[in-house]
């Protein structure tokens, strides 16, 4: 079984930094790519931030410049790094992973962990 388990989210004011993280657990789960999406109230879940297996990246325009994913290959870690922080990225971020286990591919989501940007 895999599991996902975010943490890092909290409140923070505007211009500020957060660090989330998301810890996968699981053996023999071979790793393709692991995703940040973040769903406001009211509004439909988005990707925020994609990091795949050779390490390419890829981000939402709404965080370009600003957020900055990373993988701890040693820890099965993954990192989003959000700076200059705004209202608008107020939100419950979910880490989501998708990998081969047992010759099949499988999707895993974490809980989710939410993040305010408020004065």
């Amino acid at each position: 079984q895999v599991q996902l388990v975010e943490s890092g989210g909290g409140l923070v004011q505007p211009g500020g930094s957060l660090r989330l993280s998301c810890a996968v657990s699981g053996s023999g789960f071979l790793f393709i790519a692991v995703a940040w999406y973040r769903q406001a109230p009211g509004k439909q879940r988005e990707m925020v931030a994609t990091i795949l297996s050779g390490s390419t990246t890829n981000y939402a325009d709404s965080v370009k410049g600003r957020f900055t994913v990373s993988r701890d290959k040693s820890e099965n870690t993954v990192h989003l790094q959000m700076n200059s922080l705004k209202p608008e990225d107020t939100a419950v971020y979910y880490c989501s992973a998708s990998g081969m286990l047992s010759d099949s591919l499988h999707r895993y989501w974490g809980q989710g962990t939410q993040v305010t940007v408020s004065s």
